[in-house]
């Protein structure tokens, strides 16, 4: 239909009905929610998709007779072979011939993954300037401690003194390290075509020299390249897995898919990198959950809270998210890449 080709380019799954429910217009995006084409669901009746056709259809009525918006949710998909889908329907009267309304229909999953990641693109924003202004104000004193300590040192006789003039220069080398990879992130990537599943072995490798873990694979090999910075991408990965290993895990698995029609970070894309790196370790503690991505936050004793921070800036210069999910012995780190 003519008339709405426009919807035809939106993220959200809408479908027309006439005065019957039967449905006479579905947009790709409800192509792919109800997993069928268009001509499944065109002269089909909407009510009995759903577990609550009753309630539904009351509603229905009310608002083509009363020309008012109705939004019900909790609404359940039913598919056949598949978990039910619960779904947000928002429903709108339409002055438009043959038909009569117009509905709106989007996962509850998805929504609160969209909120979500709203909220880690808000934090991770003024987190990395307060960070990038901290390590700056940080370096400059630095630099006068570590040399005031070298100049001490030659002055002393005793070789015991001057093992705390070593702590002292040690430390500050450290803190050093620490303010440098702070301010890391903040140069532009350098982007090249690469395959993820080189990234990824790169990294077993690494972890495997590391801390002897050998990473479980699950790959898809028809994922295409993607356009991205291979440093950077190599030690976000690296972070997460790291970060799995030195929390106790001890069975790593890294998982590929290729996804299509994903919204990530509110953009629309039709075809998608899934990348999980799941664990078998206690999981991520309930009181740093919704904190678990801001810097200097981290759940174990002596942890400096930058590895998580670090992938998820890495990830966003490649217009991507980091997400997860956690229970005690089994956690999943999520990266969502947009491929070309």
């Amino acid at each position: 239909m003519s008339a709405f080709a426009g919807l035809d380019l939106l993220a959200t799954a809408v479908v027309a009905l006439d005065d019957a429910f039967v449905v006479r217009y579905a947009n790709p995006a409800a192509e792919n929610l109800f997993a069928t084409g268009a001509k499944s669901l065109i002269g089909h009746a909407f009510l009995p998709l759903f577990a609550e056709h009753v309630e539904l259809e009351r509603a229905l009525e009310e608002a083509r007779v009363t020309h008012w918006d109705y939004s019900a949710q909790n609404v359940t998909y039913t598919r056949p072979g598949r978990d039910a889908l619960t779904l947000s329907c928002v429903v709108a009267r339409i002055d438009t011939a043959g038909l009569a309304l117009i509905a709106e229909l989007r996962p509850i999953d998805e929504q609160l993954r969209q909120a979500r990641e709203e909220r880690i693109v808000s934090g991770q924003q003024s987190n990395r300037e307060l960070i990038r202004n901290l390590a700056h104000e940080i370096k400059n004193p630095l630099g006068g401690l570590r040399g005031s300590a070298q100049l001490l040192e030659r002055e002393l006789d005793r070789p015991e003194l001057r093992e705390y003039t070593q702590v002292i220069i040690k430390e500050a080398d450290r803190l050093q390290g620490l303010m440098d990879r702070m301010l890391t992130p903040h140069r532009a990537p350098r982007v090249e075509a690469l395959a993820i599943h080189e990234v990824l072995e790169r990294v077993r490798s690494l972890v495997r020299a590391e801390f002897g873990l050998e990473i479980q694979r699950d790959y898809d090999p028809s994922i295409p390249d993607l356009i991205g910075d291979r440093e950077q991408l190599i030690q976000a990965v690296l972070n997460i897995a790291r970060n799995a290993v030195q929390a106790g895990a001890r069975h790593l698995t890294f998982r590929t898919r290729s996804m299509r029609q994903v919204t990530i970070m509110k953009q629309r894309h039709r075809l998608a990198l899934e990348l999980q790196v799941i664990d078998d370790g206690p999981g991520v503690p309930d009181e740093i959950r919704e904190r678990i991505f801001n810097p200097l936050v981290s759940g174990r004793e002596g942890g400096t809270g930058l590895g998580l921070s670090l992938a998820q800036t890495f990830v966003q210069y490649h217009q991507g998210v980091v997400e997860f999910e956690s229970r005690p012995g089994r956690t999943i780190f999520r990266i969502l890449l947009p491929l070309t």
